[in-house]
Formats: C-alpha cells, sequence, structure tokens
C-alpha cells in the first residue's frame, strides 16, 4: 500500500487486516495511526516502511532493493496523491503547482509501477486510485480543473502501461473510491472511509479469486466500470 498514512490509504491497510492480508504499507513520514494500527493484534501482518516519497526515485529504488527477494506481492495498491490548490483554474495556478500535482498523481505513479511490476504474482493486480473527475467523458461542469487533468492524465497512463505490458498476466484497475469524507474529499462527501474502503478491498479480492488477466479498467469501489 503506497500512501498509507491516513484517510483511503490507512482505511485500506486496516480493511486488508481485517481480511487476514499480510501488508506492507509506505509512507513519506511516521503516522501515529498507522503506528496504532501496527500496535494492535495484527501488528505481525503489518510492515510499514517510513521515508518513502514516490516523487523521489531514488526512496522508490531503496525500496524495491529492501523487498528484492521475498515473495511477489498479489496486489500494488498507489494510493498517494494530492490536490493542492485544486479550487483555483488550472490557468490561474502557478506553473510550478501545476507540475507537482501531475509528477505526483500521474507521473510518479507509473513510475514507480514500472519500477514494481516484476514484483507482482502473475495472477496479481496493480491498482491505483483514481477519480471520477477523471473522467473526460463526464467532465460536464469543469471545477478543480487542474486535479481532474491530473487524474485523466493517470489514467491515460495505466492504460498505455498495461498496453506496453500487454503479455503480462497481471491486470491494472484504476479505481474510484467514490466521494469520501477525507481531508482531500471534505465534509461534504456522501461516503464514509469504511464503507469505500470495503467495497474496494471486496472488489480487489474477487478480482484475484476470478483470476482476471490482463488489461485495464475503470471501476468504481462498487465494481460498477466508470467512463473514460
Amino acid at each position: 500500500m503506497v500512501g498509507a498514512s491516513r484517510g483511503l490509504g490507512l482505511g485500506l491497510v486496516a480493511r486488508l487486516l481485517e481480511r487476514g492480508w499480510q501488508v506492507t504499507a509506505t509512507v513519506r513520514r511516521p503516522s501515529a495511526a498507522l503506528n496504532d494500527l501496527a500496535a494492535g493484534e495484527k501488528t505481525r501482518s503489518l510492515r510499514i516502511v517510513t521515508d518513502i516519497d514516490i516523487d523521489v526515485d531514488a526512496a522508490v529504488a531503496a525500496l524495491r532493493a529492501t523487498l528484492d527477494g521475498e515473495p511477489a506481492f498479489d496486489l500494488i495498491f498507489v494510493v498517494a496523491g494530492v490536490a493542492t490548490q485544486a479550487g483555483m483554474p488550472a490557468g490561474q495556478m502557478p506553473r510550478e503547482v501545476v507540475g507537482q500535482v501531475f509528477q505526483t498523481n500521474a507521473i510518479s505513479p507509473i513510475r514507480f509501477a514500472e519500477s514494481f511490476h516484476k514484483r507482482v504474482a502473475a495472477s496479481g493486480v496493480i491498482a491505483f486510485m483514481t477519480s471520477k473527475l477523471g473522467s473526460v467523458s463526464l467532465n460536464q461542469g469543469g471545477g478543480w480543473g487542474s486535479y481532474r487533468a491530473s487524474k485523466a492524465a493517470l489514467n491515460t497512463l495505466a492504460r498505455s502501461f498495461a498496453g506496453q505490458h500487454s503479455k503480462a498476466s497481471w491486470r491494472v484497475i484504476l479505481m474510484h473510491p467514490g466521494w469520501v469524507r477525507t481531508d482531500l474529499g471534505g465534509g461534504r462527501a456522501t461516503l464514509d472511509v469504511d464503507t469505500s474502503v470495503r467495497g474496494m478491498v471486496a472488489l480487489l479480492e474477487r478480482c484475484l479469486e476470478q483470476g482476471d488477466r490482463g488489461g485495464c479498467v475503470f471501476l468504481d469501489y462498487q465494481g460498477q466500470t466508470v467512463p473514460w
């Protein structure tokens, strides 16, 4: 789980532990909430790796070196993302801010996947946390332009990534978690974290059990296809 310090990443770790998974969770900085999970009865099932920033290639390479020689992952889920100044029209945002949003939300997740795809089990899943806001066809009202565009870019890059690795048997899933009450989603959001993560984990487990092979799909937390 890449980006597990809070919100959906933290919720996903908690739910996976409840379901009996062995979880490796990465964070940029120590997380008290994640440490509390590790201190519980599931502590042997959770490994926390700190100082992992997906925007820093050296940190990603160090993580890969740390995990070399270990069993392959059934699931790699890149959750990390930002919504810096999302309410400002993209044409008015400082160029460096827009660039960083695209770096973190679109480029770095794909670079991480390129670095780790050989560590995924043949029947496994590489998942990216995206958003329905990244759907071009559903964008009728605008707003959150830079965030929308960064997630649309992630969707396109993920589909290209899957195509470039078309001979691989693992599957790529772009996951829309719903509008969730987190720091990013805000207090007006319609879903709590638990409802969203239960749906996402159930969907991922079904995909793994059914042995779906290859390709790239864009799904919400209930398993419904989201229009591109």
